[in-house]
């Protein structure tokens, strides 16, 4: 009865991980024998591996991520120009501590989003807030919060983020307006927070979809001179592993 009361008051504290580990001692044979400290011990081991998850999965649920992605599952061996030293390197996320950007380019299908949102997740197991928008849905939100005057707002609610990935960027070319949102989103986020950018175009080419000069200018400026780069090459691996679509021949099937 005592034992019952101990576990209400620690879910009344909101102690879930600790009223889970108290149970578990007190219904296994021989805990009574271990030291008090060991068994203290574990009831904090337990609650705060239980925060932690917890915390961890609201992060990743406000990080919006498309796609499953871990940095354990990453195929190194796809022809695609993927450095493994470095990409390894970047998985420390001492470049987003550090404020610094990445941008990561290549053709279609070849993963480029995919290891955005590994990355993304390693972020959220590190305790670092992460979130994923693909451009032309941030320039429609951007549009809306002008329009409503809650453009500043919108800033600082993406600046909360510790990296925020902007995918597919250059798809469609800027409007004017757009151009100078995104110009400002960058500048709110410079020295502060992190950017990962993915895009189909090279960066070189970036310059290219902007109308205004001055704003190109600005942009490259600052998005050149504090990111590091991963180019991806080859064909697109969706393709490498889409299912047959036509059944083969009797006659291969029993040549195999």
């Amino acid at each position: 009865m005592m034992n019952n009361l101990t576990i209400e008051k620690m879910h009344h504290l909101k102690l879930s991980g600790m009223a889970a580990e108290f149970e578990r001692q007190i219904s296994t044979p021989n805990t009574g024998d271990l030291p008090f400290e060991h068994r203290v011990r574990s009831l904090v081991d337990h609650e705060m591996t239980v925060r932690d998850n917890r915390r961890q999965q609201v992060m990743l649920k406000r990080a919006a991520l498309p796609v499953s992605a871990a940095i354990e599952d990453i195929d190194y061996r796809a022809q695609r120009g993927l450095d493994k030293s470095q990409f390894i390197s970047l998985t420390s996320l001492d470049w987003v501590r550090q404020r610094h950007n990445l941008v990561i380019t290549g053709p279609t299908g070849t993963g480029k989003s995919w290891l955005a949102c590994a990355l993304a997740n390693q972020a959220c197991r590190d305790g670092l807030s992460a979130h994923f928008v693909r451009v032309p849905i941030l320039i429609e939100s951007m549009t809306a919060a002008r329009a409503l005057g809650t453009f500043a707002n919108r800033l600082q609610q993406l600046k909360k983020f510790d990296l925020l990935i902007l995918d597919d960027w250059g798809i469609d070319t800027f409007s004017k307006r757009a151009q100078s949102d995104l110009l400002e989103l960058i500048e709110n986020r410079m020295g502060a927070r992190s950017l990962l950018f993915t895009s189909q175009l090279p960066l070189e080419e970036w310059h290219g979809t902007f109308d205004n000069k001055t704003i190109a200018d600005a942009v490259m400026d600052r998005v050149i001179n504090t990111s590091y780069e991963i180019k991806l090459k080859g064909e697109s691996m969706r393709s490498a592993r889409a299912p047959r679509t036509k059944p083969r021949s009797k006659k291969a099937s029993s040549d195999d």
